[in-house]
């Protein structure tokens, strides 16, 4: 087995480092963390040609991000690694949450059936990061390279030159569009001028990674003001390797580089296992780390020619798992922009909707992240008076349960407003396939007679798709199938036939009815029975060419 954390990769010398002027490239990716290997990946399966910095030749060390979640699976299931994640990770649904020493709450976050994908999955970060390192270098559009420092950048009309430190001396590269995903500490932000403004919040936290053979299910299990940990909280989840992941709050006065230490770990992990009735349980301290956190975000992804994702653009709590997922999501949604935009299918304007759209979303979780950060950390006598008593009435009434904020977990953002998305023209839609929503999964049938899943059919195609509902023989289904073919437009047609229920209700669909789905699988447009005209305007609208 790979020890991913112990990798070194080597620095190679690259025919641009002897150029007489800057070599260029369509697009240089500044960090090769999870988020930017996610978008070399989709941009190279885009036919994209990629060139990858990182200031160092390692991945990750500690487990770090963790809980991945359905939709970055089913990213990662279009990039070709997602089978491998979920194989080696931890799937799980349910979470529990405690008051005291008194179970009040339990959910489940996948509760209807019939998806390929459980709702998380639980894998240390170092494994991610090289399961995607090893699936880039499957890839010769993908031109990685290590010990690669950007120490400058000059923006220009069409482009960005960079200065690049090397264990060999500098050079200078030019690209069309620069991505930087070099993290919170972002380098790239900096040399810009610009900031990430937010929330800072006063309270430390102590993560440990702990090898232990407990044989406890594998669900999310928090406690407030658990016995062994009085006044804090604790989170506990089960990972790969018969890991296990534990978050102790410890309050802003605690002593980050005394706290990392085995000899005030161990107690608090001992009174753990005591409480829970696993006493006799041994168990190693691997990786350990004290942090604090900030909810904040650039004011805009977008600067001129290059373009911010992941924690270079926004933070978040660790509560949620909105990080790294939201990151990925970011990922996502600019691949397909920027191939466009390159083969030059749309306007640079299209790039304006990533800024946009992932500007949003970052919104949309740094109030989530705010909200379960303020239930968990109350921050006056009256707030956690307030919080202690919704957890007391969970044990008898429903209403109080969604008031419990331990994080609300990460789900993708419904693009509600975006410039790209058509309204609906037919007012009888119901479900939550809106424009803007992420397609969601459900069992198919295949034209040959055998089964799959909705989401799967979709990884192969790369462009705009058409799901078109009913029986092939059905005169509403007829009518739309000529309407795609006037319409003139390289569509992908999947067909959901009458037989997959489950497909039909959850697009609250009927015979005829037509989703158009843009690259990465959000909703952009549906109708009952389009005409070619209204799949032209849509796909247009779509790509920015109409407003």
């Amino acid at each position: 087995m790979i020890d991913y954390q112990s990798l070194r990769f080597d620095y190679k010398r690259h025919a641009d480092q002897d150029a007489a002027t800057p070599a260029r490239h369509p697009v240089v990716i500044v960090g090769a963390g999870p988020v930017g290997l996610t978008l070399a990946i989709d941009l190279a399966l885009r036919a994209v040609p990629v060139v990858l910095l990182d200031n160092d030749n390692t991945l990750s060390t500690g487990s770090r991000a963790i809980c991945f979640a359905k939709r970055t699976l089913e990213v990662f299931d279009r990039l070709g690694c997602g089978d491998r994640m979920v194989a080696k990770g931890v799937s799980w649904n349910i979470g529990k949450v405690y008051f005291r020493d008194e179970q009040v709450y339990r959910f489940d976050l996948l509760p209807e059936p019939a998806h390929e994908r459980p709702a998380f999955i639980n894998l240390q970060q170092y494994y991610v990061e090289g399961y995607l390192a090893e699936r880039a270098a499957e890839l010769p559009l993908i031109d990685l390279r290590w010990n690669n420092k950007v120490t400058g950048i000059e923006q220009q009309a069409d482009g960005a030159v960079l200065t690049i430190e090397t264990p060999e001396g500098d050079y200078r590269l030019a690209a069309d569009y620069v991505c930087a995903c070099d993290g919170s500490r972002s380098n790239l932000r900096q040399l810009l001028g610009q900031e990430a403004k937010g929330r800072v919040f006063r309270d430390r936290f102590l993560i440990a990674d702990v090898v232990m053979d407990a044989h406890l299910p594998s669900e999310r299990r928090f406690w407030f003001s658990p016995p062994f940990h009085p006044g804090q909280s604790v989170l506990l989840h089960k990972q790969a390797d018969g890991m296990w992941r534990v978050d102790f709050q410890l309050g802003w006065e605690a002593d980050p580089v005394e706290e990392r230490k085995p000899e005030r770990i161990v107690p608090r992990v001992r009174a753990l296992l005591d409480s829970i009735g696993h006493a006799g349980v041994q168990f190693e301290i691997g990786w350990a780390s004290v942090y604090t956190f900030a909810c904040q975000r650039m004011q805009s992804f977008r600067h001129g020619r290059v373009l911010f994702a992941g924690d270079s653009a926004h933070g978040v709590s660790p509560f949620g798992a909105r990080g790294a997922n939201s990151g990925v999501q970011d990922a996502d949604n600019l691949a397909w922009k920027l191939a466009a935009v390159l083969n030059g299918e749309a306007p640079d304007a299209l790039l304006d909707s990533y800024a946009r759209e992932r500007e949003y979303a970052a919104d949309e979780n740094i109030r989530h992240s705010t909200r379960a950060t303020d239930f968990i950390t109350p921050k006056s006598e009256v707030s956690r008076l307030f919080r202690d008593a919704v957890l007391e009435l969970t044990k008898r009434h429903a209403f109080a349960r969604t008031l419990v904020n331990s994080g609300r977990l990460s789900v993708p953002a419904v693009l509600h407003g975006s410039t790209l998305n058509t309204p609906d023209a037919d007012g009888d839609f119901t479900g939550q396939m809106v424009p803007g929503a992420a397609a969601a999964d459900a069992p198919v049938t295949r034209a040959d007679g055998s089964t799959g899943w909705l989401l799967r059919e979709l990884c192969a195609r790369r462009g705009f798709t058409a799901l078109v509902f009913g029986a092939a023989g059905d005169a509403a289904v007829a009518q739309s199938l000529r309407a795609i073919d006037a319409s003139g437009l390289p569509l992908a047609i999947v067909r959901i036939l009458p037989g997959d229920a489950l497909a039909t209700a959850r697009y609250g669909a009927r015979a005829g009815t037509v989703y158009l789905l843009r690259p990465d699988q959000h909703v952009c447009a549906r109708w009952r029975a389009p005409s070619a005209a209204q799949l032209r305007a849509a796909h247009d609208r779509a790509l920015a060419r109409k407003a």
